[in-house]
Order: C-alpha cells, then sequence, then structure tokens
C-alpha cells in the first residue's frame, strides 16, 4: 500500500495563491520541470489523486485533463456541489466527484491508487482537511524564492497540533523541495 502524500508550492511568506488567487509566481518552472527526475518519480509514484473544487476549476476547460494533466491517473474532486455535466474521462483518468468528506475521499482514492502513493494536490483547503483529519503519511511543501505578502495561506488554525519529522531537503532549480513524515499519534 502506498502513502498518502499532501503536498503544496508555497512563498517564502507561506502563501498558495497571491489576492487575486493566481499561482503564477509560485510555478515559473512548470514546464522545466516536465521530464525532470524530481516530476518523473513523483508521477510514477502516483496511483491517485485528491484535489478541491477550486483547484480542478482552474483548468477552463475541464475536458483539457485527459491527456494534458501531469498524473493521468484516478482523480478524487472534494466538492459539496459536483458539476452538472462530467468532464471527459478515458481508461486511466476518471473523475469521481466526492461530496462525503475527506476520509471518504483519502478511502476512495487510496482504494484506486493500489500499491501506489495518493497525492493530495490543488488546493489548499484539501491539504488542511487531510492534515487535520489525520489521514496524511507525508507532508511535501516546495518554496519558491518569492514573497507574495498577501494571499491564500498554506497554514491555518487547526494544524498546530500536526507533528513533523525530517525525511529531506533538496534543491530542485529554484525552487526548495522539503519531504516531513507525519507522525500518527
Amino acid at each position: 500500500m502506498g502513502k498518502v502524500v499532501v503536498g503544496m508550492t508555497t512563498s517564502l511568506d507561506g502563501f498558495v495563491a497571491d489576492e487575486q488567487g493566481s499561482i503564477a509566481r509560485l510555478y515559473p518552472d512548470l514546464e522545466a520541470l516536465h521530464g525532470t527526475p524530481y516530476m518523473d518519480g513523483l508521477i510514477a509514484r502516483t496511483g491517485a489523486v485528491i484535489m478541491g473544487r477550486r483547484a480542478f476549476e482552474m483548468a477552463d476547460d475541464p475536458d483539457w485533463y485527459v491527456g494534458n494533466y501531469e498524473f493521468q491517473v484516478p482523480i478524487f474532486v472534494l466538492t459539496h456541489h459536483p458539476p452538472a455535466k462530467k468532464p471527459k474521462q478515458d481508461d486511466r483518468l476518471r473523475f469521481t466527484f466526492v461530496t462525503d468528506g475527506v476520509a471518504s475521499a483519502v478511502a476512495q482514492a487510496t482504494k484506486a491508487a493500489g500499491s501506489k502513493d495518493v497525492q493530495v494536490i490543488g488546493g489548499a483547503s484539501a491539504v488542511q482537511q487531510v492534515l487535520e483529519a489525520g489521514l496524511a503519511d507525508e507532508f511535501n511543501v516546495d518554496v519558491m524564492p518569492v514573497f507574495l505578502g498577501a494571499g491564500l495561506a498554506l497554514a491555518t488554525k487547526g494544524l498546530e497540533r500536526v507533528r513533523l519529522e525530517k525525511v529531506s531537503v533538496r534543491e530542485i532549480g529554484q525552487r526548495t523541495s522539503h519531504v516531513f513524515r507525519v507522525e500518527r499519534s
């Protein structure tokens, strides 16, 4: 069985999006990461993805995910309201819109991932919910050398009880990637 891995990219001042909701300054290297051992390894280890509804809606056309998104695996979207029209899917990338909470999303994604990892990405709220519920095995945070000054914070009240143990730190281009094991009580 794989791990449940939560992860985000953040600015030096702890924001995962600016005041307008843009993540552009945090990912100037996104295209350059494709085909690197860092990204290839992440893709190879991933058997399913959990993301929040807002992250899902960042694609102008939800049909874009098939064949374009780096993770061509089952995707579980945390939401209160599934879209009226289901996006395009294929034999590798399928969408499940989970309306009964984060524990259900993690259980479904873990089953779908089999022996591979579940990546909880694409949404500070999704990451926070999985950490708060004690369902994460690992926390990965990439730090970009920028200050956003304001915006959507990675950490909110409620995470202060989460205990982490450093596993590794490495530089990947401009970003510094930190991996922590989440201590379970």
